[in-house]
């Protein structure tokens, strides 16, 4: 229950219930309200109607029968102060007129039948503005008449008046209601909206170390539910990350450990090897002894680079950049591989300008990424016999034509080599590029 409690699809229910049953319940209470404040605002109790003013003019005519001046002149009085704006006389049995209210009225002070006949005649009908009602007084019609005349604007009765005035006070209300359903929904999407939006931006600004950070769970719905998830995450990926970092750490270390450890066996057995070259070997036994001096060279240069790889990963391999002409570096590197691949009956070609080319680069690193290139061709390029170095365009291209770097070959390794030059390269802000196929490889450095 406390569960869904908290739930927001069990909030907006309510908010929809709250909205359906509202509906209802409103129409009535606004009704009594409204009707009850009409009612409140008859001042006194009097008749608005045609009819029943009639009626009760003529029911006060008779209730005079053989009345006095005196208590005809008190009861209009008293009709006087209820019907204010209306006019009031009455004529004797003679045709005399008597107790005009107000005293203004204009009517004859003596009624002859022209009079009388006129006078009915101007005032018939139902739109004719004054409503006028004519009684005879008593019940034998012989003891004159009397008039009330009442400006039909004033027949309007408050209630009447009021709903005329406040007409608008039922839509205008129920608008309200919807208004405040309208509202109350998006004030209940903008905050599951704005929790949504810190969520995300949270998310999309990592660390420095790539992580977000935690978000503070302000609520127990689903949304708070979620951003539990997502700090649960961020904690697991925290863990791991120091894992991964204890166990790179280490990983370099035994690397490290590993390189130094090894290169004194292999400097042993190549140092044996050389004077074994010394002693008379038979063919066979020369092959051999040639065959192992090969293997170890080739385990000492994986060794030099496992070593090497895992300084420029730490960042502890020696860097001294300086403003070097590169056209020099070049053809210096290439001559030192040039008799290599002469013996080899490669065919060389080197298109090298006089003009300079100047790199800010360290001119250790860049020889040791053109060996490395260079002894990829020696190692694997052999079958094509055809090594080309060129500078055009401010680029360094090195070309062969040997089966292309999808092929196996016998000395093909996991391509540390090549991890090497693309750190090196990378440090040194140079961008380089491989064209590799079945008709050979090309191999293009320039700068970014």
């Amino acid at each position: 229950m406390k569960k869904l409690r908290k739930s927001l699809l069990a909030q907006y229910l309510l908010i929809i219930l709250v909205a359906m049953m509202i509906l209802p319940f409103s129409m009535p209470v606004l009704s009594i309200i409204f009707y009850n404040s009409i009612e409140q605002a008859e001042s006194s109790v009097r008749y608005y109607n045609g009819t029943d003013l009639e009626g009760m003019w003529n029911e006060t005519a008779k209730g005079l029968s053989g009345a006095s001046e005196q208590q005809i002149h008190q009861k209009l009085s008293s009709l006087k102060h209820v019907y204010q704006e209306a006019s009031m006389y009455w004529v004797d049995d003679r045709g005399q007129t008597k107790d005009k209210f107000p005293e203004s009225i204009s009517v004859p002070d003596t009624w002859t039948a022209s009079d009388s006949i006129h006078f009915m005649k101007n005032n018939r009908g139902y739109t004719v503005d004054p409503f006028t009602v004519v009684a005879f007084i008593g019940h034998e019609q012989q003891e004159g008449f009397m008039v009330l005349q009442i400006p039909r604007p004033d027949m309007v009765s408050p209630n009447d008046k009021l709903r005329a005035k406040y007409n608008y006070f039922f839509p205008v209300a129920l608008l309200f209601i919807f208004a405040l359903f309208i509202l109350i929904s998006t004030l209940f999407f903008y905050r599951i909206r704005k929790r949504l939006l810190h969520l995300q931006e949270v998310m999309a600004t990592p660390e420095a170390n790539g992580i977000p950070t935690t978000i503070e769970v302000s609520k127990q719905d689903e949304i708070g539910r979620l951003e539990h998830s997502f700090n649960r995450m961020v904690q697991e990926l925290e863990m791991s990350r120091i894992r991964e970092m204890e166990e790179e750490e280490l990983r370099k270390e035994l690397i490290a450990n590993l390189s130094h450890d090894l290169r004194t066996p292999l400097t042993t057995i190549r140092g044996h090897a050389y004077r074994l070259k010394k002693e008379p070997l038979s063919t066979k036994g020369q092959e051999s002894l040639d065959f192992i001096d090969e293997k170890v060279g080739y385990m000492g240069e994986l060794i030099e680079n496992l070593l090497s790889y895992t300084l420029l990963t730490t960042g502890k391999y020696p860097y001294y950049p300086e403003n070097v002409d590169m056209v020099r570096l070049v053809r210096n590197s290439f001559a030192a591989w040039y008799p290599t691949f002469e013996n080899l009956q490669f065919d060389i070609e080197l298109t090298i300008p006089d003009k300079r080319l100047m790199w800010d680069v360290d001119p250790q690193w860049v020889h040791r990424v053109l060996d490395n290139l260079f002894q990829n061709i020696y190692r694997h390029a052999k079958s094509g016999q055809f090594v080309a170095v060129r500078i055009e365009n401010e680029t360094i291209v090195i070309e062969d034509h040997g089966p292309g770097m999808g092929e196996r070959s016998s000395h093909k390794g996991v391509g540390i080599g090549l991890s090497i030059v693309s750190l090196m390269l990378k440090d040194m802000q140079l961008d380089w590029n491989i064209e590799t196929s079945e008709h050979g490889t090309i191999m293009t450095i320039q700068q970014i």
